[in-house]
């Protein structure tokens, strides 16, 4: 390593102390500290409370891919001291300014740019949407191996941040629509399918569709209706699963429409409107899924 030739270069005396602290082996006449790092073989301390167990941990912060240098900062101060405030050698001063040089430079690049841009925006789109930490990190992942495929050149980052946003959900099975999406990153539905296509045709990937079911919990809260028109809703598509109805369709759209006709089952009364409001589904194509239902297993829901 660099610095350990340029301790035995400069210093004379090679005395080593081992820092129990931070695990460094350093030499205590000039402060450089050698390549080595020593292991802590003692047992291991336990913590009868939250702060004891956080005092005693071994690791520092843990790596995050959100951030965009995954929590794993550098601070090179400007001044060319040691830790005891002696100055350092010649060597020493030219090697930590190419350090300082190298850091600057690598704090200004555009792929550094882009991610602070685009890591920013996830932060927020998350928070709109609710999403839980593995999302999150699954996404920052996804959009980092976009980066280092060189396809973000001429793209717009928050377009290409909302396709793998969606990207994840689909493929983490947490159901978020592409409207969601959309409104959470205040870009166009149209934009997101076109990067979405995109983006799983050059990283071949293949995310798993939604299911009906997984929407009509969300569209019951919002609504008001009650549990057992609720449960009549998860029937009424697992019969319309069976019999192929729901293929390629649009799972928002066959929730509702089950939604809808659950509670005209149950006597409540709910319009076609609310539901539409809060699925993001026209009165139209709830009209048209309902009809559809009836039509092709309306016997076996009145059975």
């Amino acid at each position: 390593m660099l610095t350990k030739l340029v301790h035995q270069k400069t210093c004379k005396k090679n005395k080593v102390i081992t820092d129990l602290h931070t695990g460094e082996i350093a030499c205590i006449n000039c402060g450089a500290v050698l390549s080595e790092r020593s292991v802590d073989s003692g047992p291991e301390s336990v913590g009868m409370t939250s702060e004891d167990y956080q005092n005693n941990s071994r690791v520092g912060r843990k790596i995050s891919l959100k951030m965009i240098d995954m929590g794993l900062s550098t601070i090179i101060e400007s001044k060319d001291r040691d830790s005891t405030g002696r100055g350092l050698s010649s060597e020493n001063r030219r090697m930590f300014y190419r350090l300082r040089m190298w850091d600057r430079n690598s704090r200004s690049a555009n792929s550094v740019k882009s991610f602070q841009k685009a890591f920013t925006m996830l932060d927020g789109v998350s928070a709109k949407l609710g999403l839980p930490e593995s999302v999150i990190e699954q996404t920052a992942y996804l959009f980092r191996k976009i980066a280092a495929k060189k396809i973000l050149a001429g793209r717009s980052t928050a377009g290409i941040l909302c396709a793998a946003v969606y990207i994840t959900c689909r493929m983490t099975n947490t159901p978020r629509t592409l409207q969601d999406i959309a409104n959470a990153g205040n870009v166009s539905k149209k934009s997101i399918q076109r990067t979405y296509r995109y983006l799983a045709r050059e990283l071949d990937l293949t995310p798993e569709i939604y299911h009906p079911t997984e929407f009509v919990t969300r569209i019951a809260k919002a609504v008001g209706i009650s549990e057992k028109s609720e449960r009549l809703a998860f029937r009424i598509l697992d019969v319309s699963a069976k019999n192929r109805v729901s293929a390629s369709k649009n799972p928002m759209a066959m929730a509702a429409a089950a939604t809808y006709l659950a509670s005209i089952k149950n006597g409540e009364k709910v319009s076609q409107l609310k539901i539409s409001k809060v699925s993001g589904i026209s009165a139209v194509t709830i009209r048209d899924r309902t009809k559809e239902i009836l039509k092709k297993v309306g016997g076996e829901i009145n059975g």
